[in-house]
């Protein structure tokens, strides 16, 4: 993105709205602003039966701009081109008519003002394959395999400004590449690869491994009957259930308004294994600490430790209607950087722990079945086992599960946690390539419940 003033228009645009905003009729309130700032510069590569279907690059920035006036709020988004005239003029037509659309909204009791003038600048820079080596980075080992997979990379940033002079700055290279390997049995293995440097020889180790489970998996599925079954859930697994936390979970108005999964946790009425442990990390630099009101999240905060719930999430909204400390969270007081913590099973162990039940490798269509509880459903997807006596026997037909958060990680069932753990990259690319993803270790979970 350096071919692009991207920074600097950036920072002009803050000092025209700052002006327009001061200038107004003195008679009248202070307005206050938010302006974020998405950007991108990346390039998209898609393969099909281990061929390159489609190739191509995307330079995309959008501006948001909140308005806040008289106890309400409204915003409206447009393209930035990184051409201050043209910004200036798109920025002034899009400011005018919030101005216009601001009054017929209702007020908001909880509404946030901007205040303090919090500066940063992160910039984490990479080592990513240029176009011209992408294809040969990535097609040489899997030559002979039906690979399907999209590979994306390059520069993003995040950055936000408003009215009382906060100003961050973030910026980062990166890529991901997720793909599946298919046997002829039509069953597929799912793997991801990502990071800020690209290592050819992690790469290979990683398709390798996609590779040994391809043959695994390279023979006629086995059914497996409804009830309770020991599980291994690998990483990828994990991260699929901890997605489930940012709906309704960890967050403190949710947990106020009665709508938390876990706020019986959060109450301390019930607790998990001591092997669970969770909190937000931003050591990493995946994504950036500031949220959409320039609040800077603490570098670490605990959530659950030993299996007992310690901290919410927690923006200024919710400090605000309920008589809090906020933390820095989102609005939508998700999670945006987290990280369950490690135990003592090595991966040679994984299968011995396991003794007879199910490895399983992924899950998707994952909801809430009854959230007081905390029980969620879903499916087990791509390349899963049935184990016998701590061996492999054969794939399985995917299983529908219906489970308690409570009774999976309680003492009696979370068996084991491994001493690895992977990161499971985020690979959204709606509207924009999206950032981050969790740092999760794989769980062995006794007793957990099938359905269908």
């Amino acid at each position: 993105m350096s071919t692009i003033p991207w920074e600097l228009t950036f920072s002009q645009i803050q000092k025209m709205l700052l002006a327009e905003v001061e200038n107004r009729i003195p008679s009248q309130e202070p307005e206050h602003f938010t302006l974020e700032l998405t950007a991108e510069n990346s390039q998209f590569i898609r393969f099909n039966h281990g061929r390159v279907r489609q190739s191509g690059s995307v330079v995309n920035a959008e501006l948001t701009l909140t308005l806040v006036d008289d106890h309400r709020t409204v915003y409206g988004s447009f393209p930035f081109t990184g051409d201050l005239e043209t910004d200036g003029d798109l920025m002034m037509a899009v400011l005018k008519d919030l101005r216009q659309d601001l009054p017929q909204l209702p007020v908001d009791p909880h509404l946030v003002i901007p205040e303090g003038a919090e500066i940063s600048r992160s910039i984490f820079t990479g080592h990513l394959l240029s176009p011209d080596d992408i294809l040969d980075g990535i097609l040489p080992i899997v030559e002979t395999t039906d690979l399907v997979g999209l590979y994306a990379g390059g520069s993003l940033i995040r950055a936000y400004t408003d009215s009382a002079g906060k100003f961050h700055w973030f910026s980062t290279e990166s890529f991901t590449f997720d793909y599946s390997l298919f046997a002829v049995t039509g069953q597929a293995v799912k793997g991801t690869f990502a990071g800020s440097h690209w290592i050819q020889s992690d790469y290979e180790s990683n398709l390798m491994t996609a590779m040994q489970q391809l043959q695994q998996i390279n023979q006629p599925p086995i059914r497996i009957p409804k009830g309770q079954h020991r599980t291994y859930f690998a990483p990828a697994a994990v991260a699929e259930i901890l997605g489930l936390f940012s709906w309704g979970g960890v967050s403190h108005a949710s947990i106020q308004q009665g709508g938390s999964a876990l706020a019986s946790l959060y109450r301390g009425e019930s607790h998990w294994s001591e092997q669970f442990n969770l909190k937000e990390n931003f050591t990493p630099g995946l994504v950036p600490r500031f949220n959409e009101l320039g609040e800077t999240a603490p570098m670490e905060l605990t959530l659950i430790s030993a299996g007992r719930m310690v901290n919410s999430l927690i923006c200024s909204r919710s400090a605000r209607e309920y008589g809090v400390e906020s933390n820095g969270a989102a609005l939508g007081e998700y999670l945006r950087s987290p990280e369950v913590g490690t135990g003592k099973m090595a991966a040679t162990d994984i299968l011995k722990t396991l003794g007879t039940g199910l490895y399983v490798s992924n899950l998707h269509y994952l909801n809430w079945s009854d959230r007081p509880t905390a029980r969620f459903t879903g499916m087990t997807r791509y390349a899963c086992f049935w184990v016998e006596g701590g061996e492999i026997v054969a794939p399985i037909h995917n299983l529908r599960f219906d489970e308690s958060l409570y009774r999976c990680f309680s003492p009696e069932q979370l068996i084991s946690v491994t001493e690895f753990q992977e990161f499971i990259p985020e690979v959204s690319t709606y509207g924009h390539r999206q950032l981050g993803g969790v740092w999760v270790p794989g769980m062995v979970i006794d007793n957990f419940t099938y359905t269908l």
